[in-house]
């Protein structure tokens, strides 16, 4: 006996040249069919999809705003009177015509609170202009927005929503509120079904918003793109339009504010004006009529003309007196009315006018601000402080204006009054004609300079256009932009990828089996001396002189292994064969490799040791009588429990006998020892199947006279934790040069010969 055995053993070393890209891609691409199947089905999922998904298109317009800077400004008559647009601001405009206030019109305008389907071999398909019919919606109810309606058309007066009926063309009161379905075309029983989903129309301008996109087309230019992705293009092309001429109606209405205000001032102006004219002519002709006065002296003509032209001087300025005091009573007390716009006749002043110009243009920047924002925007906060302190300023200045004027005043009245004083040499008569034609003069100069300005600005607010032009009118794409189908066939390829990706990697981190070489030899250094691929086989014995199996190759890789550790030594071998848990193929490897070396005309002799189920004499049907137990209980000899395994010449099997009621007892007694060694006088290779040692200690019992130990970890059965004891009884040499054997390689289902070994373990 050799107990105490220091021979070593070459472990079994699979070269790998790039073992990391193995150890990851190979659990995957076990399942290949699994990942064609998954890819196969994404990809069939996909055209689906693309089959059922409506086509969306791109409907784009492009718009130009005006610029004065670059040549694109409008030529007004009127810019003495202030009566034009400032410059446009890209960013201001672009916040304007993605208000709502003007989606809110476009909606109202084309209906598009309502939403009118078909129903396609496809699915639902939206419509727009096809529609037969569509619905004004006077009166809504909530449920009218909680499901689709469905229209039936019975005959050409009748239609029926929800399978109820109702004439066309008519007001209806139904559950879901009030309404008239008017018809677009004539209809009868074969026209196709409609279905007419409603939102409410804070929905639709929202929804409309959010497919709106507008953009410069740079930083530099004033020309604009307008795009919108909707499933109809007519209905896009129609939206578009739509919010294009709402722009442009809004623009034309608050430049013709500022030309209405200053029309306004100018016509009362006119009709108070007329009224002083008239009294003043008919006192000239009531004068001239009673006293018959025909000419004047060549004196009193000097000191008409010269008086005339100082009162002349002393209107304009009391004129302008006048135009102050209204414009400061507009500044204090009608500057709260947005878009209004303060009158500037006779005000020559460039600071004053530049000023009045900078508040108007504030003041309409502000309006377009306020349309797309709250009072909270600190833009708009800062466009309410400048027009505050632009008002200060006009105010300042007029104070100042007035004080000039009032001094001016002053002096052409005290010229008057010198006048007044020259004039009264001349004949009373004369002096009295003199001063009823200068008053006839002063209105009718005046008179004719508000008619002048009152024809300007007439013309001005009847030519009034936006100053905005379209360039491109809204076009839809002539192919679909959504869905794309490479790039749904990639994704939907992508998913059939990572299901089964997702799965099998799932499965690996529940796993709590041994999957892979690696998971042993991340575990334990104890070396692997070969490995026997997964194989589904019912023959107890695969080693036979003419088999040339993969596996009865592996078994002799093994065979050859242990020959070549043992060098040239003609001692016995005792080999003992064990593993963590039951079913992981012990008794398959040891019974197989106690055939190969039998085949090598070598005595062979295999003990069936798990005496508590054993399972060796079962599968080539040898007596049980009689065996091991036995001979442990010094109820038997060697040669009464030696038995031939049958086809092989120099293989004997000695089986467990009766099943003891203490196995650990009667191996731990001095018959064992006696046993071991009548075998190794009489047998070269003397090979014991032991249970687990993971279940019980009859192995480490055994160990002791054993020369190798080859534990078995099967791919799929063994425990990753059990990996950890098989590593701590390395490290404690509990067993003599241990050493793994790996079955079932490849396959998580590996060969299992006897199927109700693995759960059907017991004990006494």
């Amino acid at each position: 006996m050799n107990q105490n055995s220091t021979q070593s053993y070459v472990s079994y070393q699979v070269v790998d040249n790039n073992p990391a890209l193995r150890t990851h891609i190979l659990p995957y691409l076990r399942y290949w069919p699994l990942f064609i199947l998954s890819v196969g089905l994404s990809l069939a999922g996909a055209y689906v999809y693309l089959l059922y998904k409506q086509p969306i298109y791109k409907v784009q317009a492009s718009l130009l705003l005006q610029d004065e800077k670059r040549g694109n400004g409008q030529n007004n008559p009127l810019k003495e009177l202030d009566a034009y647009s400032p410059k446009k601001v890209v960013e201001n405009e672009l916040e304007v015509l993605h208000s709502s206030t003007l989606m809110d019109r476009v909606v109202t305008g084309l209906h598009l609170d309502s939403q009118y389907f078909r129903q396609t071999k496809y699915g639902k398909r939206e419509i727009f202009t096809e529609s037969p019919v569509w619905l004004l919606i006077e009166e809504a109810k909530p449920d009218l927005y909680k499901k689709p309606l469905s229209l039936s058309f019975v005959n050409a007066q009748t239609v029926q929503i929800n399978d109820k009926t109702y004439p066309l063309n008519e007001q209806l009161k139904t559950p879901y509120g009030q309404f008239r379905v008017l018809t677009r075309q004539a209809v009868s029983s074969k026209t196709e079904p409609v279905i007419v989903q409603v939102m409410p129309q804070a929905a639709a301008v929202g929804m409309y918003l959010d497919k709106l996109k507008i953009e410069p087309t740079s930083k530099t230019s004033t020309v604009i793109h307008l795009t919108l992705e909707d499933a109809v293009p007519q209905k896009g092309e129609a939206v578009l339009n739509s919010l294009i001429n709402e722009y442009n109606q809004a623009a034309i209405a608050d430049k013709n504010k500022v030309a209405g205000n200053t029309l306004k001032f100018v016509e009362n102006r006119l009709r108070m004006v007329s009224g002083e004219l008239a009294a003043v002519e008919k006192n000239v002709e009531q004068y001239k009529s009673t006293l018959g006065i025909t000419d004047l002296s060549e004196q009193a003509r000097s000191f008409l003309q010269t008086a005339n032209q100082n009162d002349t001087q002393l209107n304009q300025v009391t004129v302008q007196l006048a135009v102050l005091d209204d414009l400061q009573r507009f500044i204090s007390t009608q500057s709260d009315k947005r878009g209004s716009t303060p009158a500037t006749v006779g005000i020559n002043d460039p600071v004053l006018l530049g000023q009045i110009n900078n508040l108007s243009q504030l003041e309409l920047e502000r309006d377009e601000l306020r349309q797309t924002s709250g009072d909270e925007n600190p833009k708009l906060q800062a466009l309410d402080k400048k027009i505050r302190n632009t008002k200060n300023n006009i105010d300042q200045n007029i104070l100042t204006m007035k004080s000039m004027l009032t001094s001016s005043k002053e002096q052409y009245i005290a010229k008057n009054e010198k006048l007044e004083s020259d004039i009264r040499t001349v004949p009373k008569q004369e002096r009295a004609l003199m001063d009823i034609t200068r008053q006839q003069n002063i209105k009718n100069d005046l008179y004719t300079y508000l008619l002048q300005k009152r024809e300007e600005m007439a013309v001005t607010f009847a030519a009034a256009i936006s100053d905005s032009r379209t360039i491109d009118a809204a076009k839809s794409s002539l192919s679909p932009v959504k869905p794309v189908g490479i790039v749904i066939y990639a994704l939907f390829g992508l998913v059939g990828l990572l299901l089964p990706t997702a799965a099998i990697a799932g499965k690996g981190a529940l796993n709590t089996r041994v999957s892979r070489r690696g998971d042993v030899e991340g575990v334990t250094q104890v070396p692997i001396l070969g490995e026997i691929m997964s194989k589904r086989h019912r023959d107890v014995l695969i080693v036979a002189p003419n088999n040339r199996s993969v596996i009865a190759e592996q078994i002799r890789s093994i065979r050859t292994n242990l020959h070549l550790g043992k060098g040239d030594s003609d001692e016995s071998q005792v080999i003992l064969f064990t593993s963590s848990i039951s079913g992981e193929g012990k008794s398959f490897i040891s019974l197989n490799l106690g055939a190969s070396m039998a085949l090598l005309k070598q005595p062979t002799v295999i003990l069936e040791m798990d005496l508590r189920l054993p399972r060796l004499h079962q599968l080539f049907d040898i007596d049980n009588s009689v065996g091991i137990s036995n001979y442990l209980n010094e109820e038997a000899e060697l040669d009464d429990i030696l038995k031939p395994v049958p086809g092989y010449p120099n293989y004997f099997i000695i089986p467990s006998g009766p099943l003891p009621p203490d196995p650990s007892e009667l191996l731990s007694g001095p018959k064992l020892k006696q046993l071991i060694g009548e075998l190794r006088e009489r047998f070269r290779y003397v090979i014991i199947d032991a249970p687990p040692v993971g279940i019980v200690t009859d192995a480490q019992a055994i160990a002791p006279y054993s020369d190798a130990t080859l534990f078995v970890v099967r791919h799929g059965v063994t425990p990753k934790d059990s990996l950890k004891v098989l590593d701590m009884l390395y490290r404690e040499q509990r067993f003599q040069n241990m050493s793994i054997i790996l079955n079932a390689v490849g396959s998580g289902d590996g060969y299992h010969f006897n199927n109700g070994y693995k759960n059907s373990y017991s004990y006494r």
